[in-house]
């Protein structure tokens, strides 16, 4: 009977009054595979800076994406100081090193190692989760069910793409990303088990913000890191100097931008919603992924305005350099939307401005280029900040009035 589901309860304790369980060491620990997977598509993305090249990395970045925030949610259910969740983690660590170290080539020879890697992941741990579940949560052993035949039918796709080559393995790994990006919104409908619905995903939401917010956190670290890397090698001049100022403002108004309110608020929300498992759904699982990508870019647009700050930038590095905060700030605003029921407006005017420079991308050195996106995402900072002043509230949380 212990081979089919865990004598012992391995879930996490129910916490009550508000309070949520922090992020515990090993769950940090975890998250080191994916700082190296983070810095892998940004550099492959430098490397690769082509529209084929870009729809990849995206692609290998709503992969990594996808593993992670599963496994979040998993933790979110089960107690990771626990021995079998933190095996379980540990063999995710491992599978999820040979993904990362895979990526820079998954569209060549180490395509079936990548996908392999993936398939053992998602799938493992789904099965980890029937027989954690199996005799103390029935309504989630239910939901990894349903989970867990999504994952292996997207998983033939994996497999499939990582046999086939070209064009072909693009198609095939898309496919497999559409089936488990539509799980959630479907409720993971499986023949004969029905579907879920967001009230069985009972999940704990301050440490959900908090999880998202970490990944956040490693995005930002590969952008410092690749700014720091890149201008270490770079002669001190006042150009490089500049342009090394440039990427770091740019890295701190996209902390502001998140952490300062947004991030705070939403915790408070959804710690305190009727049903967390909606809210988490659509802002943690899907929209912190254009965040995420907002940063990547941003990273790459840096290294490339530190290596050539002078000049014209052609039509690529232009992109990245308005793209990656203009994907950032979409992000935010979808986001804060969310939270605040209205879409921030000092989001929607820095966007506004973005598009300004478009006709100027290709005209200007990259340097100037950058330094106006960086300028634009500090005025969106200082707006917010400005306009949203955090008052102490009776509830003693902060309460925020309609951005002006």
């Amino acid at each position: 009977m212990a081979v089919l589901g865990a004598r012992k309860s391995i879930l996490r304790p129910k916490r009550h009054g508000g309070e949520h369980h922090r992020v515990t060491f090993v769950e940090l620990f975890f998250d080191l595979v994916f700082v190296f997977a983070v810095t892998q598509i940004s550099h492959t993305m430098v490397t690769h800076l082509t529209p084929f090249g870009a729809a990849q990395a995206v692609l290998m970045l709503m992969a990594v994406w996808w593993v992670w925030i599963f496994t979040s949610w998993v933790t979110n259910w089960v107690d990771p100081d626990q021995p079998p969740v933190r095996l379980m983690l540990f063999v995710l660590m491992l599978a999820g090193l040979i993904l990362s170290t895979s990526l820079p080539r998954a569209f060549g020879e180490a395509g079936l190692a990548f996908a392999i890697a993936y398939v053992v992941m998602q799938v493992g741990r789904s099965l980890f989760m029937l027989w954690a579940t199996r005799q103390h949560h029935r309504a989630n052993f239910l939901n990894f069910q349903r989970i867990t035949a999504w994952l292996i039918l997207s998983g033939l796709f994996w497999i499939a793409g990582g046999m086939a080559e070209g064009n072909i393995r693009f198609v095939l790994w898309l496919v497999a990303l559409l089936i488990e990006f539509a799980g959630p919104s479907a409720g993971f409908w499986t023949p004969g088990l029905g579907g879920s619905a967001t009230a069985d995903w009972a999940i704990e939401g301050g440490h959900m913000a908090e999880r998202c917010g970490l990944f956040v956190i490693i995005a930002l670290g590969e952008s410092v890191l690749v700014t720091g890397a890149t201008f270490a090698t770079l002669e001190w001049t006042w150009v490089n100097l500049a342009a090394f100022a440039s990427a770091f403002g740019g890295s701190v108004a996209m902390w502001w931008i998140y952490f300062n309110i947004g991030a705070e608020k939403a915790s408070h929300n959804i710690s305190h919603a009727a049903d967390p498992g909606r809210l988490a759904r659509a802002n943690y699982t899907y929209i912190h992924i254009l965040l995420v990508a907002g940063i990547i870019v941003c990273a790459v647009a840096d290294e490339l305005t530190l290596a050539h700050p002078l000049g014209h930038a052609d039509a690529a590095a232009a992109a990245a350099i308005v793209g990656g905060p203009a994907i950032y700030l979409v992000g935010n605003l979808l986001f804060k939307w969310s939270v605040y029921g209205r879409p921030p407006l000092s989001h929607m005017v820095g966007l506004a401005l973005l598009g300004l420079t478009i006709p100027l991308g290709t005209s200007i050195a990259p340097l100037a280029l950058g330094a106006a996106a960086t300028a634009i995402l500090i005025t969106v900072a200082v707006w917010e900040s400005i306009s949203l002043k955090p008052s102490e509230g009776g509830d003693g949380v902060h309460s925020h009035g309609v951005e002006t």
